[in-house]
């Protein structure tokens, strides 16, 4: 008989680990894993890891311009709490580079107290295998200091480049165009100053890049020919730094919108054999001109009108007259929006006087109808001081083609000037000692007139601009009686202009430059 007997089992031996005591507080701690003998709870209160770094530090702003400045010497835009300030004012902190960044963020303090408190939270190693974490404030003094564009501009050479625009033509339609691009598109912001000059503006900026960027713009919307000069302001001879002031002349093409344009004989071949007598009805980047008899269009480039100017135009809008349509018939050929037909006109200062009438072809076929109103030139018996004309007059092929009347754009009767639901911003301008006389602000207010009319009537026109809407002033309660007669009047106004176009309130933007709190809805 057997016996069984029982295996050895090996149970596994406790290592028991080294204790020791924390020689601050006396605690239990691990000897082979806790570094300087200290429990974790001594280590918080006896490792200072933010030790090093500055708990006080001072910011520049400029009061002027309200920038920052980065030190060494660059100028920053940053809003107060901002992301921006928050990174300029970690990188003012010396010894922070030393520990990790868990977390920053602004304290509130008074606005008026000149203070600015920044909470900051890092992170570093004290021992091998202990990693402290602590939370600090910093507070930094906001100090005024003015910066160098903000300096410059209180001297005499505050500007470092000009870009002069010109146009010389007898009215400022192209430059309330231009106006309004300039607006739509924010391509002033960089403009220490805008002057009214002879036939134009002049642009002033502090930076010359910031000048060429507008004269890009300007090549990128108008028919611009750039010019450019420079000038010496000073040098230093010990380090050859030199410091120069730059000029840029803009001059646009002297050919506006609705201008009666007579072309060389050789350049109208040469832009697609057209008729040499043509109507300009849009400017772009080149001068879009039609022939009103054939619906034919072309485009006059910067370069083509440079290489070899001509005299123009032979008419422009101020000589439009007044002329009412007594019969059309549309021939059915059409280019775009524009349609050709055979129109009776006779003007509308010989009604009643004469029985004179003029027939003629026009390109406005799709809006016209009898009985309207349409301005055109009247050619026959006009003399035009204009050697390009007199040269179609001699020419066998081109006199015969001349037509009596040249029709433009349909007329709109108005009787007085009717508030407008819309409006359109104006720049800020330095009229200097060109301030206009009595006659001449008479003669801009027509022109601002004309061209408010003409983006009331052209809808391509409107696409190309910002339109706001207008915010009327409540009458008082006293004048309710001179009220009710103006409303009686203005009633009788609006049955004779129900045709005049008009915009839509949808496509029109809020001015949130007029918007206040107090408004009633």
């Amino acid at each position: 008989m057997s016996m069984d007997i029982d295996q050895p089992v090996h149970l596994p031996q406790q290592q028991n680990a080294a204790t020791i005591l924390c020689y601050n507080c006396g605690a239990a701690i691990d000897g082979t894993s806790s570094a300087g003998a200290l429990c974790y709870d001594c280590v918080k209160l006896t490792v200072d890891i933010t030790e090093g770094i500055q708990r006080e530090a001072t910011l520049h702003t400029c009061k002027d311009c309200e920038r920052w400045l980065q030190p060494p010497s660059h100028w920053v835009n940053a809003a107060l709490e901002s992301r921006e300030l928050l990174a300029l004012c970690l990188r003012k902190l010396r010894g922070l580079n030393k520990v990790r960044i868990i977390d920053a963020n602004f304290l509130w303090t008074e606005p008026h107290s000149r203070r600015v408190k920044v909470k900051i939270t890092v992170q570093q190693e004290a021992f091998e295998g202990t990693i402290l974490q602590q939370t600090f404030e910093v507070e930094y003094i906001v100090a005024n200091q003015q910066c160098p564009e903000c300096a410059k501009s209180y001297t005499a050479n505050t500007w470092r480049a000009v870009v002069q625009v010109r146009q010389k033509v007898t009215h400022k339609r192209t430059f309330l165009y231009l106006e309004q691009l300039i607006l739509k598109h924010s391509a002033h912001k960089d403009t220490i100053n805008i002057k009214e000059a002879k036939d134009g503006l002049d642009f002033f900026f502090a930076q010359r890049n910031h000048a060429e960027k507008f004269v890009d713009f300007l090549n990128n919307n108008t028919p611009v020919k750039v010019k450019k000069s420079h000038e010496l302001i000073s040098m230093d001879v010990h380090t050859s730094t030199k410091s120069y002031k730059f000029t840029f002349s803009c001059e646009l093409i002297p050919i506006c919108k609705d201008d009666l344009v007579a072309l060389p004989i050789q350049l109208a071949k040469s832009l697609g054999n057209i008729s040499p007598l043509t109507l300009c009805y849009r400017i772009g980047t080149a001068v879009n001109l039609i022939d009103p008899q054939t619906l034919q269009v072309t485009d006059l480039s910067t370069q083509i009108y440079w290489r070899n100017p001509f005299r123009t135009p032979i008419a422009d809008s101020r000589e439009l007259v007044e002329f009412v349509v007594l019969d059309i018939e549309g021939s059915g050929k059409s280019n775009g929006r524009h349609l050709l037909a055979d129109a009776t006109v006779a003007r509308a200062s010989d009604l009643g006087v004469n029985d004179t009438t003029y027939l003629t072809r026009t390109h406005l076929g799709a809006i016209l109808h009898a009985g309207d109103s349409v301005l055109g030139y009247h050619l026959t018996g006009t003399n035009f001081n204009n050697p390009t004309f007199e040269a179609l007059e001699e020419s066998s092929t081109y006199a015969s083609r001349i037509p009596d009347v040249v029709l433009v754009k349909k007329h709109y009767a108005r009787k007085n000037k009717k508030k407008r639901d819309w409006k359109v911003k104006r720049m800020a301008k330095d009229e200097g000692m060109l301030a206009p006389k009595k006659e001449d602000q008479q003669r801009l207010e027509n022109d601002f007139e004309m061209f408010l009319r003409d983006v009331e009537e052209d809808a391509d026109l409107r696409q190309t601009l910002a339109l706001y809407k207008a915010k009327h002033q409540k009458k008082t309660d006293a004048m309710e009686g001179v009220e009710g007669t103006e409303e009686s009047s203005a009633a009788e106004a609006d049955e004779s202009e129900d045709e005049v176009p008009k915009i839509n309130v949808d496509d029109l933007m809020d001015d949130f430059d007029e918007l206040d709190v107090n408004d009633e809805r």
